[in-house]
């Protein structure tokens, strides 16, 4: 099987460990364990469970408690509509395994993370990617979607809210696009990564799979939860889809690790505190940057209202990836090339990092801007 190359994770493989100003991390400042430990007001003493831990495999789907905790996350899932995997990377292959075949029709926004348009092409479906537009808010055309949908789809592949723009589909539109999807006998799989980052309000958005029985959702430990280092995600859905899910995950998976298991059950446990941390840190880091976009006339953008990035223009002569590499060279600031996300004349800024890193890099752009 052959399947186009993962452009983001080729970038920050080739250069994230040799940045000074990290702006292209998509997580939530991350947490040490002691700090979520401390969060969870537990302190030292949950590291006497660890010790006495038996490292042989945990429960193949995932602790009951885990799953729980996952469950409490939304508003019509039970423990048995879930299913722990490794990340949401993991999560997203194996829908993607699970209802495509050579041959269906999948339907993937774009942009969005790659995974939803590159695995289903690998396998050899029809993918038919639906743009989103900055003169649309980076949001869905439903009306074109509507179109585009036939009786031969598979899936519908949504990320909410989006990566790279950071843009938020909100209940009566995620309603809509479930519709389509059972007039059409598919499914929507929505990466849900970032829930519980959104500007306003409570800051967690609907779910689809709070929605609709076609409606998939995947989440995971590392972006609003700031735990990436646990490697830890999951699959929300009706229990066919989950059934039919374990069925190939048992080709790739065994159990997560059971200290990870354990570490993000009291993290899920303890959700409200955390996700109050992260929308902390996302609040005041995007305020932060959109007086910065405001005040450099060769940068424009459509605000983010969720998540943890921007999709920022900038007018250059220059493609974006050269004006990325040149950028890093000169002021030691990371950012993601649009070309590595479809999005060329572009560039994409992780603003949820330390807020000192975000003042200190965003400075050092200027000063680059400035000799352009």
């Amino acid at each position: 099987m052959k399947i186009t190359p993962f452009a983001v994770e080729q970038w920050m493989n080739e250069y994230e460990n040799h940045c000074e100003y990290n702006l292209a991390e998509t997580c939530v400042e991350s947490l040490t364990v002691e700090e979520l430990l401390n969060l969870a007001d537990l302190g030292r003493n949950a590291l006497d469970d660890i010790l006495s831990m038996k490292l042989t495999y945990g429960p193949i789907e995932g602790s009951e408690r885990l799953r729980t905790a996952i469950a409490a996350l939304y508003d019509n899932v039970a423990v048995e509509n879930v299913l722990v995997t490794h990340g949401a990377i993991g999560a997203n292959k194996l829908v993607h395994e699970t209802l495509v075949e050579a041959g269906d029709i999948v339907i993937s926004v774009q942009p969005t993370y790659q995974q939803h348009y590159s695995i289903p092409a690998s396998y050899g479906a029809d993918v038919r990617i639906l743009s989103l537009r900055a003169d649309n808010g980076y949001l869905p055309d439903i009306g074109e979607l509507r179109e585009m949908a036939t009786p031969d789809t598979a899936l519908i592949a949504i990320n909410n809210p989006n990566n790279p723009t950071g843009s938020l589909m909100n209940t009566a539109m995620l309603a809509e696009i479930a519709q389509i999807a059972a007039a059409n006998g598919a499914y929507v799989l929505c990466d849900e990564v970032y829930r519980g980052t959104d500007q306003a309000g409570s800051g967690t958005s609907t779910s689809i799979v709070d929605l609709s029985d076609h409606g998939i959702s995947t989440g995971s430990m590392s972006k609003a939860f700031s735990l990436a280092g646990l490697r830890l995600g999951w699959i929300a859905a009706r229990v066919e889809v989950i059934k039919a899910a374990e069925l190939h995950r048992d080709y790739s998976t065994i159990s997560v690790g059971m200290i990870n298991d354990f570490l993000a059950a009291i993290a899920l446990e303890h959700a409200d505190t955390i996700l109050g941390r992260s929308r902390s840190i996302t609040r005041t880091n995007l305020a932060i940057l959109s007086d910065w976009v405001d005040a450099e006339s060769r940068i424009s953008w459509i605000k983010p209202q969720s998540g943890t990035t921007a999709l920022l223009r900038f007018d250059a002569d220059l493609s974006s990836r050269d004006f990325c590499t040149a950028l890093l060279r000169q002021t030691g600031v990371l950012f993601m090339p649009g070309s590595a996300l479809e999005s060329e004349g572009s560039v994409r800024i992780g603003y949820a990092n330390n807020e000192q890193i975000l003042r200190d890099g965003l400075a050092q752009v200027s000063i680059f801007l400035a000799h352009l």
